[in-house]
């Protein structure tokens, strides 16, 4: 058994890579779909001495399997956004309080105390609908904040404006995390000049705007808010941490979790740093479900181990990858 304390008092590179293949060993002996895939690909624990050895379970089984510990029963089902008729990703998650404690202590790792803070939150697409573990992570921080000014906006434009303001003039320390589009549209209406405030985006027109490079966005929104630097959030709903980003698009993981490139044409080839690949996410906070994940997203890494999201591949891009789409 894999406890919390494992996970979460990492702190070097030696004691990462001890617990990630202590993990990996537990759950090719205890998830049933890891256990089939890994077999597939003729993986044994006997055969993984190093992180480059793991096998890394490609995201779209989250569609279209259930992919969670023999013997677990799920408290919480979180499932990804898509289109009407779409199969969506569902992360049954057995242990709710892992993921409090992961978001958590991931926000503490790179901001400090959440009580410090007013969140103020604009994610009307997350909003209005059900499964969303951004939501949850969110609703989870603002109440711990304990500031009566926290909470979600919607389309109440205008009282997110005056609250927004109001804190600044009192130069209260503010969390303003949104999706781009909404975002957008509130520096559209109104010009800021924050000082005391961290904006940060979550990424996604989510088909209410024609997409742009995040570049073009990041200034956009640097020059609405009247802020230095956009921050970012890097979640998905099969995973139970986050990476985030204080500028420029260069997210860092917190201890727990660590992010790969592999090659698109080989998908078990580690690529070395700043060479372009899809990116492959160690979530050790997912120990219940799957902690190595072939993401669709293409991006790079930095020799200190950050990294940078620079698009992603369709499924019909994915070369040399047949083996793992089975």
């Amino acid at each position: 058994m894999i406890s919390s304390e494992d996970i979460f008092n990492i702190k070097t590179a030696k004691q990462f890579e001890d617990a990630a293949l202590n993990v990996f060993k537990y759950q090719f002996e205890n998830n049933p779909v890891y256990r089939s895939f890994c077999d597939l690909l003729y993986k044994h624990p006997s055969d993984i001495t190093s992180l480059e050895n793991i096998p890394f379970l490609p995201i779209q089984f989250f569609k279209s399997h259930k992919v969670i510990n023999q013997g677990a029963t799920e408290e919480k089902v979180f499932t990804s956004s898509g289109t009407t008729g779409s199969i969506t990703s569902k992360h049954y998650v057995s242990n709710i309080n892992l993921y409090e404690e992961s978001f958590t202590r991931g926000f503490d790792y790179f901001y400090g105390d959440v009580k410090d803070y007013v969140i103020l939150a604009l994610l009307p697409s997350y909003l209005e609908r059900e499964g969303s573990s951004l939501i949850y992570m969110v609703d989870h921080l603002l109440k711990a904040s304990k500031h009566e000014e926290s909470g979600f906006y919607l389309n109440n434009v205008q009282e997110l404006t005056k609250t927004l303001i109001e804190l600044e003039k009192k130069q209260q320390k503010t969390l303003l995390i949104g999706v781009s589009f909404a975002l957008l549209d509130l520096v559209e209406n109104h010009n800021f000049d924050l000082k005391h405030t961290i904006v940060m985006e979550t990424g996604g027109m989510k088909g209410r705007r024609k997409e742009m490079i995040r570049e073009e966005l990041h200034h956009k929104l640097k020059a609405g808010f009247g802020v230095d630097q956009i921050h970012s959030e890097y979640g998905m709903t099969e995973l139970l941490s986050q990476a985030y980003s204080k500028g420029n698009g260069v997210f860092e993981c917190p201890p727990w979790m660590k992010v790969q490139a592999r090659d698109t044409e080989d998908a078990f080839t580690i690529l070395p740093h700043g060479k372009t690949g899809g990116l492959n996410i160690i979530d050790l906070a997912n120990v219940n479900s799957c902690a190595f994940i072939a993401t669709q997203d293409l991006g790079r890494i930095r020799p200190n181990s950050h990294f940078e999201v620079l698009g992603r591949f369709d499924h019909s891009d994915i070369r040399g990858c047949n083996l793992m789409a089975l």
